[in-house]
């Protein structure tokens, strides 16, 4: 198992200088390399309809680039450029990696036919990883060995070339684990090192024979999700109570003169209220998602494509939502306990009845869902409550059960005993204190 924590550090001027020195040396490395690839991509490439020599430019045709000869490379950059010198061999080395594994992504289809976008030039204070969504990082691969770059002993991080920098260690490392890598990133508010971990132990998932509880859950932008049992967690929209603020800062922002010290500041305050939101909007999930696991050992979910529904006009409440994040927490979080996370087909589990299969269409706006082939109907004196996501969890529910192996859930078998039901709802923290 893969651990990942993240500790803020305290760096003194003379480190912070360094680390923003190697951040700002890798990014021109990261396009100079970027470049090299595209470079031999257009030069290589002939069209079967047009003339090469009309699309292509002429010159004399370079070698393959990898990542192999890149870092061979790597010698004769810290010779007509001195000063990367001065950073750790193996951070520019994972530097390099990351490329090849952003043009490996674009390049290469997965098992589904799917590409990743093209890998895109860093502008100035840009350089990032796909697993780092904020801040600015690089990385030192080895952490705690005779070989290593980073150590981190009695809450000092040790880091080669730069110094030992005290770390704020609000938990403790977990024991029985093997430290792998150590992720320095800037973000708004200060600086921090993501440690991560890794334990040859293997959870142990809870046979399907031993499933005592299920549930399936409905996520939406009136509800964040509803449960088969009827249960409703109303979604916070933190980005919708702090549009207002939001907008404020970013209108001081834009008649700031471009690059000038006030410019920076206002634009440092949209960058932590930006990561204020997301944070907030991070334990939400984590809230959630350990609200369903104490309660359940199966939980079902629909497979969303979040990424199509994003390109509708409710993109901005579903990008607030953010399904696809909560769901991955929900996925690690049920590994770690030794649940069972089930994806389901989402098609029709809205319009299906729960008790007997027929379609029942109804518009956004119907709460109530009544079948008239079997005269089900599910009205709850709850207005919170919306019943059609009731049945769609139901639903869920069901697909879920009989995805792994399970017999229905019984609220799918009886109109009486889903009317009977006693609907409660989750009262989570309240996060948005401030919006």
């Amino acid at each position: 198992m893969i651990l990942t924590y993240c500790y803020k550090i305290k760096p003194s001027p003379e480190q912070i200088a360094i680390m923003e020195r190697w951040l700002e040396l890798l990014r021109r490395h990261w396009n100079y390399a970027l470049g090299q690839r595209l470079d031999w991509l257009n030069r290589t490439r002939s069209p079967i309809d047009r003339c090469s020599l009309i699309s292509e430019p002429i010159g004399e045709i370079p070698k393959p680039v990898n990542y192999y000869t890149q870092q061979a490379a790597l010698k004769e950059t810290k010779r007509l450029f001195p000063e990367y010198k001065q950073i750790y061999a193996e951070t520019q080395q994972v530097n390099l990696q990351r490329l090849n594994k952003a043009w490996d992504r674009w390049r290469k289809p997965d098992a589904n036919g799917n590409r990743g976008g093209r890998p895109r030039f860093k502008r100035p204070g840009e350089l990032r990883s796909r697993s780092v969504t904020k801040g600015q990082s690089f990385v030192f691969p080895r952490v705690n060995n005779s070989k290593a770059g980073a150590h981190l002993i009695d809450g000092v991080l040790k880091l080669s070339r730069i110094g030992s920098i005290p770390v704020v260690m609000h938990r403790l490392l977990p024991d029985g684990f093997t430290l792998k890598q150590c992720t320095v990133i800037k973000k708004a508010d200060g600086w921090y090192c993501c440690i991560s971990m890794k334990d040859d132990t293997v959870p142990e998932i809870l046979p399907v024979d031993a499933v005592k509880s299920a549930v399936g859950i409905d996520v939406g932008l009136e509800k964040f999700l509803t449960t088969s049992d009827g249960e409703a967690v109303p979604i916070p929209q933190f980005y919708r109570n702090a549009q207002d603020r939001l907008a404020k800062a970013q209108k001081v922002m834009s008649r700031r003169v471009k690059g000038s010290n006030n410019w920076k500041k206002a634009k440092n305050k949209v960058a932590l209220l930006n990561l204020y939101l997301a944070r907030c909007r991070k334990e939400f999930h984590y809230q959630v998602a350990h609200w369903l696991c104490s309660k359940y050992d199966l939980i079902a979910h629909e497979n969303l494509n979040i990424k199509g529904l994003a390109r509708t006009k409710l993109a901005k409440s579903i990008h607030d939502a953010a399904w696809g994040k909560f769901l991955e927490i929900l996925q690690a979080v049920a590994v770690k306990r030794g649940l069972l996370v089930q994806e389901v087909n989402p098609r029709g589990t809205s319009i299906e009845c729960f008790n007997c299969g027929s379609r029942v269409e109804k518009s956004l706006s119907e709460r109530v869902h009544f079948c008239f082939s079997c005269d089900v109907k599910i009205d709850s004196a709850k207005p919170t409550l919306r019943e059609r996501d009731w049945n769609s969890g139901i639903n869920i529910l069901n697909r879920g059960l009989m995805a792994v192996g399970l017999p229905l859930n019984g609220c799918g078998k009886s109109a009486q005993d889903v009317e009977d039901q006693q609907i409660s709802f989750v009262n989570l923290r309240s996060l948005h204190h401030n919006l």
